[in-house]
């Protein structure tokens, strides 16, 4: 194959692979756009996961279940194993991550846990799958990396998430030997879970009703993800405690809140994706909603500094523009997205899928 057509047929992987770690530290707030240079190293973290799962899923013939469902499993392996902040209390310069509802017998916190489950589950890596699946058009289930290229992305993952963690397993030693294996057994039987989801060949009986507007589905999007993010911003001993003395809220009340979330969103995007008309607008919007609300997040919070490696804290000014910039990038990449599934050969494929739920199932 000439190196003319490898790149187009490359372009949604290597899109996929560099939005993950776009998204997930510098849309966020958390990197400034001033430390860009650092998404080289992001990138095999989070564009190679987001890439594995979304190959696996589409090879196999599984949807979103099976992707999100992997995607928790990559946040746990992050932050237990890669960098070790569910274990960390002072990961971040003047923050003390796991003092709110700190629980002794696990040695982790349960408001810090249940936020980085929905940070990387939905933020880092499910919205950009969506995101860049609608941007590949018509290749929006098929498999986009060869045999060469799953190995490279494996291959990076691998080498990035394994020096990681090897050098806080030597270097920062923040979990016990018990904590990494309770860890490690969660995290498999996850993947397991994720893994024997079953494939979607079999018909599915819809439920009454149609789906909403895209934009209804956008819209909730929008509010969870607001919920989502100012939950954490009531933690006083966060990287981000903006609403803290505003609104004091027990940790505890803080874990219900977060698994009524979780819970509420689920069931309802379940249930809309199996009446009539859901479509990949519909997924376009929930990944739309929460990217923009990663967009306005980023204003009131600064950006991070973490302990380890030494970083040079960025001005507010500097803080700023970089979210403004990079606001208006996710602005710009969702109005395109939209615009591709406007295209005729999509829509004529979504409205085809939506007349027959068996081919629809077929391309979750």
């Amino acid at each position: 194959m000439s190196r003319r057509a490898l790149l187009p047929r490359l372009a949604p992987a290597i899109g996929l692979f560099f939005l993950a770690p776009l998204t997930a530290e510098y849309l966020m707030g958390n990197a400034p756009i001033t430390h860009i240079q650092n998404l080289l190293g992001l990138a095999p973290l989070y564009g190679g996961g987001a890439l594995l799962i979304r190959e696996f899923a589409r090879r196999t013939g599984r949807g979103w279940p099976a992707m999100m469902t992997l995607a928790l499993a990559y946040g746990m392996i992050e932050e237990a194993f890669v960098t070790q902040t569910l274990w960390d209390s002072n990961w971040v310069v003047g923050a003390h991550t796991l003092e709110y509802g700190f629980i002794p017998e696990l040695g982790l916190a349960g408001p810090w846990t249940l936020f980085m489950v929905g940070v990387h589950t939905v933020f880092s890596i499910s919205a950009p799958i969506a995101v860049a699946e609608t941007l590949a058009g018509s290749r929006r289930t098929t498999p986009w990396l060869g045999k060469i290229g799953l190995t490279v992305a494996g291959v990076l993952y691998v080498v990035v998430a394994l020096g990681s963690g090897v050098a806080q397993a030597v270097f920062g030693r923040h979990a016990s030997a018990l904590q990494l294996i309770g860890a490690g057994v969660v995290i498999a039987a996850i993947i397991v879970v994720g893994i024997r989801l079953p494939r979607r060949t079999t018909d599915v009986t819809l439920l009454p009703g149609r789906a909403p507007s895209p934009w209804v589905a956008g819209a909730l999007a929008m509010v969870a993800g607001a919920v989502f993010v100012l939950l954490y911003a009531v933690d006083p001993n966060g990287f981000t405690p903006w609403l803290a003395e505003a609104i004091p809220l027990p940790a505890w009340l803080s874990v219900v809140s977060y698994l009524t979330l979780f819970v509420t969103v689920a069931t309802v995007v379940v249930r809309w994706s199996h009446r009539a008309g859901w479509s990949q607008a519909h997924r376009l919007a929930l990944a739309g909603g929460a990217m923009l609300t990663y967009a306005w997040h980023s204003f009131p919070q600064r950006n991070i500094t973490p302990t380890v490696p030494p970083t040079q804290p960025t001005s507010l000014a500097e803080d700023l523009a970089g979210n403004a910039i990079l606001t208006a990038g996710a602005v710009a990449l969702l109005i395109v997205a939209a615009l591709r599934l406007r295209r005729p050969a999509d829509t004529s494929t979504e409205q085809a899928l939506s007349r027959d739920p068996r081919r629809r199932d077929r391309r979750r």
